[in-house]
């Protein structure tokens, strides 16, 4: 039998539009809520920090929206609330789901967005934002081919590790950017080839001495001088495609200026291209590559990693409260893997 639901739960609000993400947010304890006819009621139990959390306390993905309003893309949970109209989920079973209000304790999920994993664990939250904006983004812009060298910047992080795993699985010479000798050695355990810690290493100087034919495919989320640096060392044919540019969102304008005035030259010279890749426009195929990620890591093909605290100094992120300093550490470039934060933490709970 289900265990009554509490009265009231937490929840994170954004009551300021700013990129400074402690100053933006609030928690809130509200009302249980109650499942629509299409709805699942879940309680969450791991929930994933993106870097672009904080372009959405700024207001930067949607300039109308007025706060106050809830945040957080992405989590895994138990079904504790099914619509009347649902039939394909029942309590207790576990979902993975992408949709705005993630941060909070518990939240109403259409069940048509919602999708059946076995057991609500936190190594199925990398394959929701992160693995999917590699999988897809790659295969649609990337078209790797085995033998082709490709560079993944923040190799490291949430989703640069799928690029570098899903490019060695294709065949490809992965070369991996990264800030510390700890992320080089966790590089080099998933199958990079080249790690690059750009503070001991010069990037631009490195690319040109090993690599003088040039780059095939760039996985690019930083901006700024080191998206300038992929386009210097493109090859012919070159792709890079652009998934973020980190480097500026903690900036008033979100983005770090970028010398672009030889852009056209350069790519013509070379018959390259540059391509922007932003998930929620791919929202037809969450499915299919959910799926394909989720049955490669099931048959050893690709590992995903979670960091739910490993670096910080005050330890594991758990408790909704806990999601202001798990995106404070995503932005001190400590951590490896995906994070995530730990919500209604019980004694079963494996991370």
């Amino acid at each position: 039998m289900a265990s009554a639901l509490p009265r009231t739960f937490r929840k994170m609000i954004v009551t300021k539009l700013t990129q400074n993400f402690k100053e933006a947010t609030s928690f809130q304890t509200v009302p249980m809520l109650k499942p629509g006819p299409k709805d699942l009621l879940v309680k969450n139990r791991f929930v994933g920090i993106n870097a672009s959390d904080i372009n959405f306390t700024a207001g930067r993905y949607d300039p109308t929206a007025k706060p106050p309003f809830d945040i957080g893309f992405e989590g895994v949970g138990e079904v504790v609330g099914v619509g009347t109209d649902v039939d394909k989920f029942q309590h207790g079973q576990g979902v993975a789901y992408m949709t705005n209000g993630a941060f909070a304790e518990y939240v109403l999920v259409p069940a048509s967005i919602a999708t059946p994993i076995p057991a609500a664990k936190a190594e199925y939250v990398p394959f929701l934002v992160s693995g999917r904006t590699a999988d897809i983004s790659l295969e649609e812009f990337g078209k790797l081919k085995s033998g082709e060298t490709v560079l993944v910047t923040a190799a490291a992080g949430g989703t640069g590790q799928f690029a570098v795993q899903l490019a060695k699985a294709a065949g490809c010479h992965v070369i991996g950017t990264c800030s510390t000798q700890s992320k080089v050695d966790f590089l080099k355990s998933i199958g990079c080839d080249r790690p690059i810690n750009y503070t001991t290493e010069n990037l631009a100087e490195i690319l040109m001495q090993e690599y003088p034919g040039g780059i095939d495919v760039v996985y690019e989320s930083i901006g700024g001088s080191t998206f300038e640096t992929c386009i210097k060392s493109l090859g012919f044919k070159g792709r890079l495609i652009v998934i973020g540019y980190i480097s500026g969102y903690e900036s008033d304008k979100g983005f770090v200026t970028s010398v672009i005035n030889t852009l056209p030259q350069r790519l013509l010279s070379k018959s390259a291209s540059v391509s922007g890749f932003l998930l929620f426009h791919y929202t037809h195929r969450y499915a299919e590559s959910f799926k394909r990620l989720v049955s490669m890591s099931e048959t050893g093909k690709l590992k995903a990693f979670v960091d739910n605290g490993k670096n910080n100094p005050s330890g594991q992120f758990v408790g909704v409260e806990s999601v202001v300093d798990a995106v404070k550490y995503l932005y001190s470039k400590k951590s490896e893997g995906k994070i995530v934060v730990e919500l209604n933490p019980d004694d079963s709970s494996k991370l």
